[in-house]
């Protein structure tokens, strides 16, 4: 027993000697704890809140206090627009819904015995019909919620009757029938109003009035997005086969630097620049390889179509480029393999997570998608969903594929400076 323990205790002496080592089995799963709380915690109530925008025709007193009432409701997110700027963010799918306070709503509002309805546009996405019945329910109790302030402000109340008497009243006014009874009805009703006033809050109101008309637009909104999930699935794919193959490569090299093998090879006619490049040409044609074959699946078995095999092509190569550079760089982070492994790892999972690897990026808080443009993982997925169902053009195609050469080139040349080619003790 006695033995087993000291071996035991050798063992853990090791780990903690092993800095790199040590990091990554107590404190790397603290940090992806943290790190992913952040993310889960970071949407709160307001990421469920429906986006709409608001546009005020009539720019009355009115108007103004129906926009506020949107604007207090816990189920939606309001912002004012113009009517074409509206149109084309819902088209676009950028906004769920637009509303349109049309004019003579103001007017309509205080004419609620005789007259026109209040009236609201509302354009919504045919595709979206459970926003829209939402959307629609909630502008009716916020209608009906003027309708109630119209019935329990007296004043507001005695203007809506004066209104519609002086219609009813005067030579040109509407003729229909019982015009005469419902004239006499509006006077009472004004006298009962203006002699208790204190007890119009408990008149009732008047059954049959309608609140609020509200209008649809149907938008068609702009297909933008993946015609099937593979075509979004696919991408991360290949993304995760770049990382395999510059993790692999990038532990072989210190492998082979800790077992002497480098040693071995710099006594044949081979100059360092020839060795590094026959490591970076071997990860570049399996990036390839890989990337290539994912793509042959996609199309064959999943209907994965490229929008363009020009752009296509231009991503998978720049993608190669740059997870070579980040090989090499790897290679020159740890000492020993076990903790190359762990940096290695450690490094490329941090860049999917916060590239969008793992977890989309519209789900993150708004620093952390600030922060993955620091991540080639988003340069690389962007660069296939251009390619694939993006639609960018050659200049669209140009942004990410520069980054990741460049920074592939980078790399590349950071890593080359700093290799060691003999263990230092």
């Amino acid at each position: 027993m006695l033995e087993i323990i000291t071996l035991a205790r050798k063992d853990l002496r090791l780990l903690v000697r092993d800095r790199a080592g040590f990091f990554f089995t107590f404190f790397f799963p603290l940090l992806m704890a943290v790190f992913f709380g952040t993310i889960f915690s970071g949407g709160g109530e307001g990421s469920r809140r429906m986006a709409i925008l608001v546009v005020d025709e009539d720019s009355s007193g009115a108007s103004v206090k129906f926009i506020g009432r949107l604007s207090s409701s816990d189920a939606l997110s309001v912002e004012q627009a113009g009517r074409a700027d509206a149109a084309e963010k819902v088209r676009l799918g950028k906004r769920v819904a637009y509303v349109v306070i049309k004019k003579g709503f103001g007017k309509a509002k205080e004419r609620l015995f005789l007259g026109d309805t209040p009236t609201v546009e509302l354009g919504v996405d045919p595709a979206r019909r459970a926003e829209a019945g939402m959307i629609g329910g909630l502008l009716m109790q916020y209608g009906a919620e003027g309708m109630q302030e119209a019935f329990t402000d007296p004043a507001v109340m005695r203007r809506s009757l004066s209104g519609a008497l002086d219609s009813l009243r005067s030579p040109g006014g509407p003729d229909f029938p019982g015009r005469k009874q419902l004239s006499r009805f509006l006077g009472e009703l004004d006298l009962f109003v203006a002699d208790t006033s204190r007890h119009a809050a408990d008149s009732g109101g008047f059954r049959g009035l309608v609140p609020l008309k509200i209008e649809e637009a149907a938008v068609i909104r702009e297909q933008t997005g993946p015609r099937n999930a593979y075509e979004v699935s696919f991408p991360q794919g290949i993304v995760w086969g770049m990382i395999g193959c510059a993790a692999a490569f990038g532990i072989s090299l210190v492998t082979e630097r800790t077992r002497g093998t480098l040693i071995r090879l710099r006594i044949a006619p081979l100059s360092k620049i020839q060795i590094l490049a026959g490591k970076a040409l071997s990860c570049f044609v399996m990036t390839l390889v890989i990337s290539i074959s994912l793509l042959i699946v996609a199309n064959l078995v999943f209907d994965v179509v490229p929008g363009s095999t020009a752009n296509l092509a231009a991503a998978v190569f720049s993608i190669s480029v740059a997870f070579v550079g980040i090989m090499m760089l790897l290679a020159v982070l740890g000492k020993t393999e076990r903790s190359a492994g762990g940096i290695g790892w450690a490094a490329l999972l941090v860049m999917s997570m916060m590239g969008g690897g793992m977890i989309p990026l519209f789900i993150m808080p708004a620093w952390m998608q600030t922060v993955s443009d620091f991540s080639p993982v988003k340069w690389s997925i962007l660069a296939l969903e251009g390619a694939l169902w993006r639609h960018f053009s050659f200049g669209e195609m140009l942004n990410p594929c520069g980054i990741l050469v460049g920074l592939g080139i980078v790399c590349f040349g950071l890593g080359v400076r700093s290799f060691r080619w003999a263990e230092q003790g």
